[in-house]
């Protein structure tokens, strides 16, 4: 298969949806997910746009992803750790990979990285918070 780079809203789509597809189904990561997502098509279709607006800067997010990775770590009992970031980012670059090169692809995987570490110190500084 010729792979192309990340250009439109579906190509977004297409990623994210395989993704998820690939989180749900982990031993290890699934349970966060599976556990709290009642409505999985409206939340790939928010992270969608979360993407597409964090690639291509011509969307609006509307959302807060910060406090809903605070909340997940608070209703599993602050058991996320780097593994599980590491998981993260292992399968979204594994994703990427399987389906797109280019440009765009390497600034997706940018992004998360970026995205992760932030995510992971933010978590951790809301746990000293609360104590």
């Amino acid at each position: 298969m010729d792979k192309k780079d990340i250009k439109t809203r579906e190509d977004v789509f297409l990623l994210v949806s395989s993704f998820y597809d690939a989180i749900r189904a982990d031993e290890e990561l699934g349970p966060f997910f599976n556990n709290l997502i009642t409505d999985w098509e409206a939340h790939i279709e928010k992270l969608t746009t979360f993407w597409e607006a964090s690639l291509f800067l011509k969307t609006k997010y509307k959302g807060d992803p910060l406090q809903a990775h605070i909340k997940v770590d608070q209703d599993n009992n602050h058991i996320i750790n780097e593994r599980h970031f590491g998981l993260w980012l292992n399968l979204w670059f594994k994703t990427i990979d399987d389906l797109f090169e280019g440009e765009y692809a390497q600034n997706a995987k940018h992004r998360a990285r970026k995205m992760g570490t932030f995510l992971y110190m933010k978590i951790f500084e809301a746990r000293q918070k609360e104590h």
